[in-house]
């Protein structure tokens, strides 16, 4: 990939869009500085969350516009590769948040940072604001840059990352109102889901592959396993794992009547490796082992 750029530190990407760098481990970006550019594809170095200032209709992803004219939030993990391939020139507008992660190792928001999953989303799956929430995290924006512009003293760091935290707790929430108000845009998924996980149990894909898995289901539904997880469990209040553990137990209460099959044929059926396995998740889920539940019905 030619235009593909790379990101290692805060003052790369401050230099890059005309910002001047107050910290070197986080920035607020105001885009509207940043010189016309083309689109380009870039790899971070470190955690980005981008407010995109979009009319809406004028950014797709995949069949689908943006729901809210307000602005999105799209997040990026360290590592990750965003962007998007056009020539065309465009004006950057917008704000930005960038923190490395050595700015909150050895805090809890280091500790914690992975279970704002919204980091392993896809593109489409941004965040979509309301007017209201729009003004809270400019808000958040204009404190933690106020900090910057203080200067660093023996009470910045604490501030900065508290303010971050409280950021991104705000989109958690937002994302759980999202569940709801977007659900018209992933109707069905539930029900996809399990007739993804019935022909799967139905042809011979468990003894080839193996065990579905909740990146498989994801994958197949054309969406992120992270934000695929975190739907499953706000629709069903089952992990996607949990769910698929549901499903294989269903399945195996069925297979298990066929007195044609011994229990370790049908554990290779459903795609375990090891007979033992099986036996072992079953009695967990049931409280019998297989031959027991044989016996019993």
């Amino acid at each position: 990939m030619n235009n593909l750029l790379r990101f290692d530190t805060i003052g790369e990407y401050n230099i890059f869009n005309n910002t001047e760098t107050k910290h070197p481990l986080v920035t607020v970006v105001d885009f509207s500085k940043a010189n016309p550019r083309q689109y380009f594809m870039a790899n971070f170095g470190f955690y980005a969350i981008f407010l995109k200032e979009v009319k809406c209709g004028d950014l797709i992803y995949g069949k689908n516009t943006y729901d809210y004219q307000e602005g999105t939030l799209v997040f990026v993990a360290p590592g990750q590769i965003a962007g998007a391939n056009s020539k065309e020139i465009y004006q950057p507008k917008g704000y930005g948040l960038m923190f490395h992660p050595d700015l909150i190792h050895g805090t809890s928001l280091g500790r914690f940072i992975k279970e704002y999953t919204f980091f392993g989303y896809q593109s489409k799956e941004a965040l979509h604001l309301s007017e209201r929430e729009r003004s809270i995290v400019l808000d958040c924006f204009t404190k933690i840059d106020y900090e910057l512009e203080r200067g660093i003293d023996k009470h910045s760091k604490r501030i900065i990352i508290s303010n971050i935290e409280l950021f991104l707790d705000y989109c958690t929430r937002f994302y759980d109102r999202q569940f709801i108000t977007r659900n018209h845009v992933y109707q069905g998924v539930i029900e996809r889901f399990e007739n993804l996980l019935n022909e799967y149990f139905e042809s011979e894909k468990s003894q080839t592959i193996g065990l579905p898995t909740v990146a498989y289901c994801a994958e197949e539904l054309n969406l992120s396993a992270n934000y695929f997880g975190d739907l499953v469990k706000k629709e069903t209040g089952k992990s996607a794992s949990e769910y698929i553990q549901f499903k294989l137990i269903d399945v195996a209460k069925e297979r298990i009547f066929n007195l044609d099959k011994n229990v370790s044929q049908i554990a290779y059926e459903l795609g375990f490796k090891y007979p033992q396995h099986f036996a072992r998740l079953f009695k967990q889920k049931v409280g019998y082992s297989p031959l027991e539940y044989r016996s019993m019905n």
